[in-house]
């Protein structure tokens, strides 16, 4: 029997150096903000030069 490892879920937020929880594209809660394909694993980045939290809006 195959259990699937349960996703982050959609909403999800990270701050900038975080490991990052489920690849996906993530959007950045600042102004103005932008969206990146991140992968799981990675740290997540700064955004304009400074740290911001990420919200995960669709996965991968």
């Amino acid at each position: 029997m195959s259990y699937a490892l349960a996703k982050a879920p959609i909403g999800t937020k990270c701050h900038t150096g975080e490991i990052c929880p489920e690849s996906g594209v993530w959007r950045s809660e600042d102004v103005p903000s932008t969206t990146a394909p991140i992968a799981k694993g990675n740290r997540m980045p700064p955004h304009n030069g400074k740290s911001v939290y990420w919200a995960l809006i669709q996965y991968a």
